[in-house]
């Protein structure tokens, strides 16, 4: 019996593109992680503009109406208990409020600072030099970030634990009337708040922060902090230039 040898015909096996592979389902999982990224970041930052200037105009309220300084008490209080609030109603339709309650009481508490800033001599040009530091700074390392999508979650610790030390030195020195102390704390909370400020964005960037209300007051106290402390940094400068030129006259 003759055999005849049938050639063996390949059969292309079309695979599914609905996501079902597993290569389709990273692709997917990495679009929709870049789009949630991307809107994230978005809501942040006009969150964050919508703020500062909510907080700026706050300020500049108390100081064309001569506000008085609500207190060291107060503003412990204050601060720490509506930071509680947006943390405990971050998810909520009471989020944003809790949010503008927070940034108009940290504006309102500005307010006297910058009064007394701007009775000095130089007070006005001090706080032009500390606001347009802080908002170089701020762009800059946003900038950075956003461009090479660095991962500076490695920092969470130590800057937690610097902050500490360093509230702990600032009141110290209040009490204790140590000025070295206290300038050493200012520059200390200065140099923590561009690291909070790489760390924040670095955790928007890289997905580990998706609530944009929390990223946006994570940004918002760290540029409150650096402008503050920019400023009285800038002030004690001015005043140490200060005093020689007055007692030479």
């Amino acid at each position: 019996m003759n055999t005849q040898n049938t050639p063996a015909r390949s059969t292309a096996i079309a695979l599914p593109h609905d996501g079902s592979h597993p290569y389709d389902q990273g692709d997917t999982a990495s679009v929709v992680d870049r789009t949630q990224t991307q809107r994230v970041l978005r809501n942040t930052y006009a969150l964050l503009s919508m703020t500062l200037l909510f907080s700026a105009a706050v300020a500049a309220a108390g100081v064309a109406f001569k506000l008085p300084a609500p207190g060291l008490i107060l503003t412990l209080v204050g601060t720490f208990g509506l930071l509680f609030a947006v943390h405990k109603l971050q998810n909520s339709g009471w989020a944003l409020p809790a949010v503008f309650g927070l940034t108009g009481f940290m504006g309102y508490t500005l307010g006297p600072v910058l009064a007394k800033t701007l009775a000095l001599p130089g007070g006005a040009q001090t706080i032009v030099l500390a606001l347009a530091a802080t908002g170089a700074t701020f762009l800059a390392l946003s900038a950075y970030v956003l461009s090479s999508r660095r991962d500076f979650s490695f920092l969470g610790g130590f800057l937690f634990a610097g902050m500490v030390v360093a509230l702990l030195a600032g009141l110290g020195a209040m009490f204790f009337q140590m000025p070295a102390l206290g300038l050493a704390a200012t520059a200390m909370v200065a140099l923590l708040s561009v690291g909070l400020i790489l760390f924040e964005t670095s955790r928007i960037v890289n997905g580990g922060e998706t609530n944009y209300v929390l990223a946006t007051v994570g940004l918002y106290v760290s540029i409150f902090n650096l402008f503050t402390r920019l400023s009285r940094l800038v002030k004690r400068l001015k005043i140490d230039t200060y005093r020689p030129t007055v007692a030479s006259t």
